[in-house]
Order: C-alpha cells, then sequence, then structure tokens
C-alpha cells in the first residue's frame, strides 16, 4: 500500500486502472489511505475514475474483441458467465454500465457490455458515472 501512496496521485491512477480489470486488487484501500495524507481529495476523485474508467474500458474493448480463446487464457472468465452479462446487456443497454463498479462482477458485466456490442459512447459515458459516484462515496466517507 505505502508504494501506491509513495507515488502519489499516479499511484492511485495505476492502482484503479488495474482494479478495474481482472486482476484482484483494491483501489478502494488506496484511496482510503491516500484521503488521510496530503492530497487534494478533488484530485484523487479524479485520478481514481479516470483510471478506473479506463481500466474498464479495456475490458469492455476486450469483450469487443470477441476471442474466446483470450478472454478465457488470460482473463480467467468463463463463457458463461459472459453470456449471462451479454444478455442483460442487450436487455439494459448501456445504463448497464452504471453497475460495472460493483466488485467481483463489475469486470466481467464490462466484457460482456463489449461482447453485446452496446453503443460506445453511451456505455462509456454511463461507466464513467458509475466509477466516479463510487469514488465520491468513499471520499466522503473517509474525508
Amino acid at each position: 500500500m505505502i508504494d501506491w501512496v509513495e507515488w502519489g496521485y499516479w499511484g492511485l491512477f495505476v492502482a484503479a486502472f488495474l482494479a478495474a480489470t481482472i486482476l484482484p486488487f483494491s483501489s478502494d484501500a488506496v484511496l482510503a489511505a491516500m484521503m488521510f495524507g496530503d492530497f487534494d481529495p478533488v484530485l484523487l476523485v479524479t485520478y481514481a475514475s479516470v483510471g478506473n474508467w479506463l481500466g474498464g474500458m479495456s475490458s469492455y474493448a476486450l469483450g469487443m474483441l470477441g476471442k474466446w480463446t483470450w478472454i478465457e487464457k488470460y482473463l480467467r472468465v468463463k463463457k458463461r458467465e459472459v453470456i449471462r452479462w451479454k444478455i442483460l446487456s442487450k436487455k439494459y443497454g448501456a445504463y448497464f454500465a452504471l453497475l460495472t463498479w460493483l466488485p467481483l462482477i463489475g469486470d466481467v458485466m464490462a466484457i460482456g457490455l463489449g461482447f453485446a456490442r452496446t453503443k460506445w459512447i453511451p456505455t462509456a459515458i454511463f461507466m464513467f458515472l458509475g466509477k466516479a459516484a463510487r469514488y465520491i462515496v468513499i471520499a466522503w466517507l473517509f474525508y
């Protein structure tokens, strides 16, 4: 945890990016630790939100590619999980991206959104809004 904090805002950005991928990582803890330091809360939320959003959009892009061998091999996500989220994504569309911040299932949801070929711009907007809202709440709790 100390290394991420020592890297400052960019450390939080990288931590948030990695947390939005299939890697088991918590950027929430990094943000909470940095809230106790000498950092601007607005910048912390901004760096965390943008990093996490870009990580989520990379998962979305992998879903758009639709290469099952890559998804199962590198991301260790089962085909049936992505199909399940794809069906829900078809039903709810880009609005579903608001929930990609959820732990454990958010990454698979982002892949499913890509696999369902939801519209890129609305998906990106809703994904950012959901992820930013999460970090705003965390920052508020530790302010």
